[in-house]
């Protein structure tokens, strides 16, 4: 039998394995193995190890945990929820201000975390039930925390960057430079579209009551933004100069980010022993189940490439029609179905390493530019009913009286809002590109 025919069938049978349950790294590396075995009889494989030991070496992938401590510190701490109480009560006296400071709290997350479903977690606890509480129309309130949560995979220090910066061989000074303006781009829309809804539909985003707005005087209130809103932010704003500015590696700036957090918690006096024994829990389990997708992904390219994967890619590539731009829609639209069964991380190391041979052969296409395309039509698939991932972490911690349509529902206006800044970074790549090319990257 040809060798593309049983890659076909290991592609085959992998969906099948991911579609019955199996947990995806289980199931990569399974049929890596098992098709690995019946193309060559283990042969192949010998060159596994050397693959493994020069991934889990690389230096740059030591970020990882540091990045996911910070930012899991900053949320069993609570400090997230502090910012949007302040926040809220700043922007509380505007129709959708509530709404507002869910975006402003969205964007710090992102840049403080980079982990969407935990990002998504924390809002819809902490948000959905103050956002239903004083009036919000349930959809509306749903799909903003569903926007807001979602712009961690765009937002650097995003880990989707961080690993799309390893797979793709790209500096990730680069691309956290490159993302930064479509992130902002992509919540100031958000913003845009919350004063249009409070123009036109107000009552459906009320603005705070007088006796609450009262609750809080000037004074306190300028208080709380020093003590609650500036410490997150200038550990933000620090961690991501660095890296940018080109003064620290990504690992050292993490590792200055890690430590700052536990700084930041215990100035705001909410560090102790059961929350940082949990944050480094929480961290040890993220991190073992980003390298063990990294490594069995490691089998599953090997064994694919081996079995003559690549000319059944190239052959692919060269039946779409349209040129560059068409093979690039191609990959864009394929990522966007997958990220509807798979999550990032697989999609990252499985599928993105297999199309980047050909798009990279294109002299028109920056690669920079093209990962920035794949982190934000991922972010677009993570937040499009009915199986984006975002909606699933949302119904899975929101109160009884959310209905999945009101979740659905209020997604569907941010979609079209990601759809039109994705085709804006279609059309004009300098949005991505300018400021790496400003600074020198």
């Amino acid at each position: 039998m040809p060798l593309e025919y049983i890659a076909l069938m290991m592609v085959a049978a992998f969906f099948v394995l991911v579609l019955t349950g199996i947990p995806v790294a289980f199931a990569v590396a399974a049929v890596g193995f098992i098709f690995g075995f019946i193309g060559f009889e283990g042969w192949l494989f010998e060159l596994l190890p050397s693959r493994i030991f020069g991934t889990i070496t690389n230096y740059t992938l030591l970020a990882i945990p540091l990045f996911v401590f910070m930012g899991v510190m900053l949320d069993k701490t609570r400090v997230a929820e502090r910012m949007l109480e302040v926040i809220g009560h700043a922007s509380g006296a505007l129709p959708g201000g509530m709404a507002l400071a869910v975006i402003l709290v969205g964007v710090l997350m992102g840049a403080a975390t980079g982990i969407v479903g935990a990002a998504i977690v924390t809002l819809t606890l902490m948000a959905l039930p103050t956002l239903l509480r004083r009036g919000y129309k349930p959809t509306v309130a749903c799909g903003t925390i569903c926007a807001a949560g979602t712009l961690g995979q765009i937002i650097p220090p995003s880990l989707v960057l961080l690993v799309l910066a390893d797979t793709m061989n790209l500096s990730v000074g680069s691309l956290f430079a490159a993302a930064l303006i479509p992130g902002l781009l992509l919540a100031t829309l958000y913003v845009l579209y919350l004063f249009v809804l409070a123009w036109f539909y107000a009552a459906d985003v009320p603005a705070l009551d007088a006796a609450e707005r009262a609750a809080m005087s000037t004074r306190q209130l300028i208080r709380d933004l020093f003590t609650s809103v500036l410490p997150p932010l200038a550990l933000v704003l620090a961690v991501l100069g660095s890296i940018i500015g080109g003064i620290a590696a990504p690992t050292e700036a993490a590792a200055v980010g890690a430590v700052g957090a536990m700084v930041v918690a215990a100035v705001m006096g909410r560090l102790s022993r059961p929350i940082l024994s949990e944050t480094l829990k929480v961290t040890v389990r993220i991190t073992a189940m980003v390298f063990f997708v990294l490594i069995a992904s490691q089998v599953f390219a090997l064994a694919f490439r081996g079995l003559d994967g690549e000319f059944l890619v190239e052959a692919m590539f060269n039946w779409v029609p349209g040129g560059p731009y068409g093979t690039l829609l191609f990959m864009l639209l394929l990522i966007f179905l997958l990220g509807f069964f798979l999550e990032w991380i697989q999609i990252t190391y499985i599928v993105v390493p297999l199309f980047m041979p050909f798009l990279a052969g294109y002299p028109e296409f920056s690669t920079v530019w093209i990962a920035i395309l794949i982190a934000m039509n991922l972010q677009t698939s993570f937040l499009t009913p009915p199986f984006g991932w975002s909606l699933i972490f949302m119904k899975g911690v929101a109160p009884r009286g959310i209905k999945t349509t009101d979740i659905y529902k209020g997604a569907v206006p941010f979609v079209i809002i990601q759809v039109a800044a994705l085709g804006l970074l279609v059309a004009f790549p300098q949005i991505a590109l300018w400021l790496p090319e400003a600074i020198g990257w």
